[in-house]
């Protein structure tokens, strides 16, 4: 048995993923069903149009109803997401030109604001173990959206704020705490739906939202970078988070009372979805793709700070140029969420992530074909070649994670979607701190630094063959999911055979 601790109210969930159990569970329900029909043969003859067509209809549509409100929700929760990019580029802006930082210091303030990811776990099983008086998960969702307005609401109204490096970062990271608490309720919200209306990929849906607000956000940060003031720009952010924090709250004050799930105290409730969620992530379906992708991330380091501040020194691009660089790459991100969503999921997982892994090692060599300036000797300007490929690496390792996502959250067991998805989630996080770090050691070992950008190149071609190595252990990869089909079978069969139940009780 997997999952012994979660849930109790719908034991189909609580099996192993081997096939043999599901056959024995379905072969079970069979012979009960079938029993029941030769006991009772009068009731047999009721027809079940009369028996189920209300009781189905009514619970539709309460559903249908619950089910459209979390997805406007959390639409707009992504697309806020998503268009972070818009202050964080100014961000960028202020720390590279005004602050005059350099490419390790920035690329070390781009990473070290990510620790508050780190912890997602703690989150989710807090908000899996815990129910605020009110919609469970939402109540949370605003804590994580007024965190941020405070941190954002700071850097733009109070001008010393953002002049030192202290009080910088920790605006940044009150910032990312709150949009951490924020992701994890999101994510959470989307994987059990999903599992309730029986949905497979709805993280695809979630990335739509959030490449949206990406190519918005670095559209209007592209533009407006020269003639807004950073601050203003962190005002603008703090305007839309009010917005969103307003409608969050008009939905969570729309909702019932509700308590916490089992009734037991805090700590129990906690320490149960602790032992869960330990017992999930052992299980080989879930921990060998998972250490997949981990290391595939880890590996490579980045140098997307040094690689930025060559952008605007050496080459004296625009910002503008950045931005709608970044707007082309989101946009390639939406199209590959709609191709996978129509198309990709039939593909074999191993065989798809195998191609994308394959063409996202060679796309890094495009920044070495900009610093190379190979790109000049075929008579492309740096500005078109940037507008064109810059963004391509970035949309591919975003796009990568999207099949896990919809692997583990179909895996995910019923009861922990909070603590589940936050630790997917903040593993993920972990591992791109880890590549961030990596970048920023190896920069310093190279020796690139602001104004001398000779050994980017070299760092370029490590970037490469890191990304290249995790294709050695592609077999860890399921080519697919058989049991996903009996699983969904036999809880087909279940809920006919509660209904014949219900019917012959009345």
């Amino acid at each position: 048995m997997i999952y012994p601790v979660i849930s109790t109210r719908t034991p189909i969930f609580l099996t192993n993923l081997k096939t043999p159990r599901i056959h024995e569970s379905c072969t079970k329900l069979r012979s009960i069903s079938r029993s029941s029909q030769h006991q009772n043969p009068i009731e047999n003859d009721i027809k079940p149009k009369t028996q189920f067509i209300n009781p189905v209809l009514v619970t539709n549509t309460k559903s249908h109803y619950g089910f459209q409100a979390m997805l406007s929700l959390c639409g707009l929760g992504y697309w806020v997401q998503g268009f972070r990019c818009f202050p964080w580029l100014a961000l960028n802006f202020h720390m590279a030109h005004n602050l005059n930082f350099n490419p390790s210091t920035l690329q070390l303030v781009q990473n070290s604001a990510n620790f508050p990811m780190v912890a997602k776990p703690l989150y989710g099983i807090l908000s899996d173990a815990f129910y605020i008086a009110g919609p469970h998960r939402i109540p949370y969702i605003c804590i994580g959206v007024l965190l941020q307005i405070l941190s954002w609401g700071q850097l733009a109204l109070i001008p010393v704020t953002g002049q030192t490096l202290p009080s910088l970062m920790a605006c940044v990271l009150l910032s990312n705490f709150g949009a951490s608490i924020e992701e994890v309720s999101k994510d959470a919200l989307v994987t059990e739906h999903g599992q309730k209306h029986r949905i497979k990929g709805l993280q695809s849906y979630s990335l739509m939202a959030l490449a949206v607000g990406g190519i918005l956000g670095n559209f209007l940060g592209g533009y407006f970078s020269h003639k807004l003031q950073p601050r203003t720009m962190f005002l603008i952010f703090s305007a839309l988070l009010s917005f969103q924090l307003a409608i969050s709250s008009s939905e969570c004050l729309g909702l019932s009372h509700r308590q916490t799930p089992t009734g037991k105290s805090i700590t129990d409730n906690i320490r149960k979805h602790l032992s869960g969620l330990m017992i999930a992530i052992s299980e080989d379906t879930i921990s060998k793709p998972l250490t997949w992708i981990l290391t595939s991330i880890a590996m490579v380091p980045i140098l997307s700070g040094s690689t930025f501040c060559y952008q605007i020194q050496c080459l004296n691009l625009d910002l503008s140029v950045i931005g709608m660089s970044k707007v082309i790459g989101q946009l390639m991100l939406l199209s590959l969420t709609l191709i996978y969503d129509h198309h990709w999921k039939q593909i074999p997982m191993r065989k798809l992530v195998g191609g994308i892994q394959f063409v996202y090692a060679f796309s890094l060599l495009l920044d070495l074909i900009l610093v190379r300036q190979i790109n000049a000797g075929i008579h492309i300007s740096n500005e078109v070649f940037t507008l064109c490929f810059s963004g391509l690496a970035e949309t591919l390792a975003q796009f990568k994670i999207l099949p896990f996502m919809v692997l583990l959250a179909t895996l995910c067991p019923q009861g922990c979607e909070g603590s589940f998805t936050s630790f997917v989630a903040s593993t993920v996080c972990l591992s791109s701190l880890v590549g961030g770090f990596w970048g920023v050691g190896l920069a310093a070992l190279l020796g690139i630094k602001g104004g001398d950008y000779t050994s980017l190149p070299v760092g370029l071609l490590i970037q490469f063959v890191a990304a290249l190595l995790p294709l050695g252990w592609i077999y860890q990869l399921p080519m697919s999911c058989p049991a996903e089909k009996e699983m969904k079978k036999c809880i087909d069969e279940t809920q006919v055979f509660e209904r014949v139940v219900g019917s012959v009780r009345i």
